[in-house]
């Protein structure tokens, strides 16, 4: 676990994840904190603005032309697709960062000198991808339900413009992908938390959103929507770390640095 005011310097041995859950939940303590969420709040309208704009565009534009180009469901030449896919999968992403997290909780107490300072910074890390990665997908499942969009080809055609808003029927559950939501907040926060794999990350997040399109289960703009929703969820909980002085630091100008 890093220092909250100098990232990278490790804290006293008998401070554990148990002490960084309860910071977690507690009041905001960093200095600067006011600057900071004015600096998330305009990340975030940029997120909502510029998204908009563009999700709409690829609608018009886009989004039939492609899903016509693409090979029809069930076609061999997919299999990769089919295969990479799963990777981007909630549940497995959730139930894997998530006994990573309990295995820190009851492991790092256990562990003692040298090997405890090794692990320092670990389970903060651990915590802080399992709720960027939590925290959009329950944003984006709300937004699927409530929108109501049809996947491609739904009723036989490609009607990208078919709607029925608050059905919670699976068909009607396009927009956003929560594939593309969990693909960018995993690779999101991992970057954020070990910067030297975000284009692995990158490349990984790319792999999953293309993946979707290709197998017909989204249009180009809901991996799009998606993506931008896993954004938003990540800077969220960095913004919530940051501000309770775990892992993240912020700047006099509201900047969050990132994790060493």
């Amino acid at each position: 676990m890093t220092s909250p005011d100098r990232p990278g310097a490790a804290h006293a041995p008998d401070d554990s994840l148990w002490h960084a859950c309860a910071r977690l939940i507690g009041a905001p303590t960093a200095p600067n904190r006011r600057a900071a969420t004015r600096r998330l709040m305009r990340q975030l309208a940029l997120v909502a603005g510029l998204g908009a704009v563009v999700v709409i565009g690829l609608m018009v534009v886009a989004d039939a032309p492609v899903i016509m180009m693409m090979p029809s469901r069930g076609a061999p030449q997919l299999w990769p697709f089919r295969w990479i896919t799963d990777f981007g999968k909630a549940a497995y992403v959730l139930w894997a960062s998530g006994l990573a997290v309990l295995a820190a909780l009851v492991i790092t107490p256990l562990l003692r000198g040298r090997v405890r300072l090794a692990m320092s910074g670990l389970d903060v890390r651990l915590a802080f991808v399992f709720l960027s990665v939590g925290l959009a997908d329950l944003i984006g499942e709300g937004l699927k339900g409530a929108i109501g969009r049809a996947r491609p080809f739904v009723g036989g055609r490609a009607d990208v413009f078919q709607f029925s808003p608050g059905t919670w029927h699976e068909p009607f559950e396009s927009l956003p992908s929560a594939h593309a939501i969990t693909a960018v907040a995993l690779a999101g926060a991992v970057a954020m938390a070990w910067p030297r794999s975000r284009f692995v990350m990158a490349a990984y997040a790319l792999a999953i959103i293309v993946s979707r399109v290709a197998l017909l289960a989204h249009h180009p703009s809901d991996v799009v929507a998606g993506a931008l929703v896993g954004v938003a969820g990540t800077l969220v909980v960095r913004y919530w770390f940051a501000t309770r002085q775990l892992g993240f630091a912020i700047d006099a100008d509201g900047a969050v640095a990132e994790l060493p």
